[in-house]
């Protein structure tokens, strides 16, 4: 077994604090690797506080991942010593049911090991992430990384990458579309990158006028702001399609209605509180409400890929882990441009 340093939450209310366990062994299609860093998703605020319910402790979070190879298992083809590599937010999936089959892992129908506050394929043991020195992962869940960015900025990219990059592709979000996006924040801030190296044409919507600066700077082409009655009555019917990155309770009619014949509001945050969606704006244009759930393996791939070509990476604050308390409470009060990231060299 290999003793790793990490940071857990110990319980629902407390600060997270120093936690020794043990890695297993590297098998034989096992890929050891040495986390360099790991971004802070929201995800793991909601589960370190329990707020989804079925949290376990002590819970290591973290499932945006970057590293280098450090060794690996005598059958492993994928991979060699020295390699920058990445791991999101599973670490192995049932690998037989037909999600799984189809590269669509995430909506695995058998038994899904999540990166942390999750189990491994056999049920038994607890998985935890990346706010630790090492992990150790089957090399089929593993992703390649590119050096072209530097490795705190591509972290975000397992998890808010990933989950703007795949509704956009499933949706065919290309050259002549009009992309609407909800919210700038981890989530929102790639969406807009993405979406406009697709070669949409972006609108970012926001309920704070400070953030046209951003939106503008980060590729958007107008900025809307939602508490600007005219500017939301001007936009109806418009958008091919609407990025919905936000977590709190708003109103889905009224962005709904922005939606062109056929065009689809995708759902990523999650709020606490359900929502009220009549049926007669979704009616009249024949308009759809979906979610989306991260990606596949080789979609995260191609979504990496993607982004080194074209030169896409998140933009962060690089933290000690010591921070870590205090990130959460700032990015509650959404005060991050745009995502955290753990120097994982803090923890040494």
């Amino acid at each position: 077994m290999i003793d790793t340093k990490a940071y857990a939450a110990f319980n629902a209310k407390s600060p997270l604090g120093p936690f020794a366990f043990q890695r297993r062994e590297p098998g034989d299609h096992d890929v050891l690797i040495k986390i360099h860093y790991c971004g802070v998703c929201h995800s793991d605020l909601h589960q370190v506080r329990n707020e989804w319910a079925g949290s376990t402790y002590p819970m290591v979070p973290g499932h945006e991942i970057v590293g280098k190879v450090h060794r690996v298992g005598p059958k492993v083809t994928k991979f060699a010593i020295g390699d920058a590599v990445g791991v999101g937010c599973m670490v192995d999936s049932c690998r037989t049911c037909p999600s799984c089959s189809k590269g669509l892992e995430q909506y695995c129908d058998g038994h899904i090991s999540f990166t942390y506050n999750g189990t491994e394929p056999d049920k038994k043991t607890v998985t935890h992430g990346g706010y630790s020195t090492q992990i150790v992962v089957d090399e089929n869940y593993v992703l390649r990384v590119s050096n072209k960015e530097p490795l705190d900025q591509v972290a975000p990219l397992l998890c808010a990458g990933i989950t703007t990059y795949s509704p956009l592709r499933h949706w065919g979000v290309t050259k002549g579309h009009r992309v609407g996006v909800l919210g700038l924040g981890g989530l929102g801030h790639m969406a807009v990158k993405i979406a406009v190296a697709l070669g949409a044409e972006v609108t970012l919507m926001s309920s704070s006028p400070s953030k046209k600066a951003d939106a503008l700077r980060l590729g958007a082409h107008e900025f809307l702001l939602t508490s600007d009655s005219h500017a939301l009555a001007t936009s109806q019917s418009r958008f091919d399609v609407i990025v919905d990155s936000v977590s709190a309770p708003h109103d889905l009619v009224t962005y709904a209605s922005m939606l062109r014949l056929d065009g689809v509001m995708v759902l990523l945050g999650v709020p606490d509180k359900p929502s009220v969606l009549p049926a007669f704006p979704l009616i009249m244009r024949r308009r759809s409400i979906a979610g989306s759930l991260i990606g596949g393996i080789p979609e995260t791939q191609e979504m990496l890929d993607f982004c080194a070509s074209h030169g896409i990476a998140a933009d962060v604050e690089t933290i000690p882990i010591t921070a870590i308390d205090g990130a959460y409470e700032r990015m509650l009060r959404g005060d991050v441009r745009y995502r955290f990231v753990i120097d994982a060299a803090s923890l040494d």
